[in-house]
């Protein structure tokens, strides 16, 4: 199993998930610097970490959404490459149109630091197959764009197709029907706030996040 962290100038999230995908898979992710045009052969896993990418001076993500890596990374999602975006990388996500919608500033416009409790909306995703629908997990989160804000078709639509990955257990961030993650119609693009990485040792406090890396590490290893 190959992974890679893509790195943005202003990212500081890039180096937890390496761990974390590290723990897990028992390999070290390739990082990727922005500027490059191509992935390394035979990547099956792509992170686009937290952090706040080129200062997040324009609307979050959307410098980095520029950045000439992310059309390789699009180009290897378009495959079924399978691509993690957390926080700062959902907005990365969505701003390159790999997700639908937008984060916009949270609610009361606070930046936001603390642990959440999540409903995990499926578990028919590579994902979220360690979890159970309808489980409530804590993750926690760090943002100040994380409002989640797409047309009621959109909403309907992801609904309706299982799409929801995670949902705040109470009123968070102002998100649209609480939405805390989504998945892109194939099933292989997560785009969520809150951070999984953060939570995969019991020197974390919880272990809540872990699962998302093993259900991840299983799915690839499965269709090896």
């Amino acid at each position: 199993m190959k992974t890679a962290v893509i790195v943005f100038p202003g990212s500081n999230c890039d180096r937890d998930l390496a761990v974390a995908f590290e723990a897990v898979s028992g390999s070290k992710p390739v990082m990727v610097w922005h500027r490059e045009t191509q992935l390394p052969e035979g990547i099956d896993l792509i992170g686009v970490p937290g952090g706040f990418s080129y200062g997040d001076y324009l609307r979050s993500g959307a410098m980095a959404a520029r950045s000439p890596v992310m059309q390789a990374v699009a180009d290897a999602a378009a495959r079924g490459t399978y691509v993690l975006g957390i926080c700062n990388g959902f907005q990365v996500l969505t701003e390159t149109g790999l997700l639908p919608g937008a984060l916009m500033r949270n609610a009361g416009t606070h930046f936001i630091c603390r642990d959440v409790a999540l409903t995990v909306g499926t578990s028919q995703s590579a994902f979220t197959s360690r979890y159970s629908a309808g489980e409530v997990v804590t993750f926690p989160i760090a943002h100040h764009d994380g409002n989640y804000f797409a047309d009621t078709a959109t909403l309907d639509r992801l609904e309706g197709e299982g799409r929801v990955a995670f949902r705040y257990a109470e009123a968070v961030n102002g998100s649209a029907r609480d939405i805390a993650g989504i998945l892109n119609d194939a099933g292989n693009v997560l785009g969520m706030m809150p951070h999984p990485e953060r939570v995969i040792e019991k020197a974390h406090g919880r272990t809540d996040g872990r699962r998302l890396f093993e259900g991840l590490v299983e799915s690839l290893m499965a269709s090896a």
